[in-house]
């Protein structure tokens, strides 16, 4: 009984943890997506807003399910929480194989995904953030190059651009300099046009590649990642199976008492 109540208090803990994050998720997504303007465009792959969203609704059902399934001894919910675990964790190993197997496709299609970021970069102010975040943070500009910038309508380096930062980057390639104390956010102005050294004044090397040599650099730590996250989903996986299992030998206990016929006291 012990046994059973500790996988049963476990399993809720689990859950209940990833349930305040997933609601923490939606709640930012929500905050995001009401402090943007109307005409932004709305996809999963260019909307961070909406990405938070997506995987704060997921969390939450599927922890919400597994939080009431443990708590109530609830065999429906578990089997639910248990049958879409089992889906997500396949899905995620399909990934890696596929991943791994399929390196250059995938490479590929995150470059045009990359540069796709690049052309509404202007049009989402959290996608805005996260590429001067990524900029900042890899110390690159651009997917392949910093010529990229010249597909995005503001910094695209055409003589009929009115824009003022046309033949330009954003002020994330911008290289700090060591006696620099307020920062120039129009260091970027007029960089393509620059033949000569426009290494001196901005990061030249794209982020995919950076990104790239940054994951191989730290293969260890991304792999103990992904390695912990699905240990962890098999752990929630298999404490929902055992509790599951435990409430189905007490209802078949019960049925069978139920069905016992009771002996009758002569007189």
């Amino acid at each position: 009984m012990r046994t059973y109540k500790g996988i049963k208090y476990t399993l809720f803990f689990c859950c209940y943890i990833f349930w305040v994050a997933s609601g923490v998720l939606f709640a930012v997504g929500i905050y995001a997506k009401l402090a943007k303007e109307k005409d932004v465009v709305d996809t999963l792959t260019t909307d961070p807003a909406l990405l938070l969203l997506t995987v704060g609704s997921l969390m939450f059902i599927i922890t919400f399910l597994g939080c009431f399934g443990a708590l109530r001894d609830a065999s429906i919910l578990l089997k639910m929480f248990l049958g879409i675990l089992l889906v997500i964790l396949l899905l995620q190993i399909a990934a890696a194989v596929l991943g791994f197997l399929f390196s250059d496709m995938v490479l590929h299609r995150t470059e045009q995904l990359m540069k796709k970021a690049i052309v509404l970069y202007r049009e989402d102010l959290d996608l805005e953030n996260v590429i001067d975040f990524v900029q900042k943070k890899f110390l690159c500009c651009g997917v392949d190059d910093y010529t990229d910038w010249s597909q995005n309508v503001y910094f695209n380096c055409s003589e009929k651009n009115p824009s003022l930062e046309a033949c330009g980057v954003p002020f994330s390639c911008c290289v700090r300099q060591p006696n620099e104390t307020v920062f120039n956010s129009m260091c970027g102005y007029e960089t393509q046009r620059d033949e000569s050294s426009p290494s001196e004044r901005i990061y030249t090397k794209g982020c995919l590649e950076k990104i790239v040599l940054w994951g191989k650099q730290n293969l260890l730590l991304v792999g103990g990642m992904s390695v912990s996250l699905l240990c962890l989903e098999i752990c929630m996986i298999a404490l929902a199976a055992v509790q599951l299992g435990q409430i189905q030998k007490v209802q078949l206990k019960k049925k069978k008492a139920s069905g016992r016929p009771q002996n009758s006291t002569p007189y």
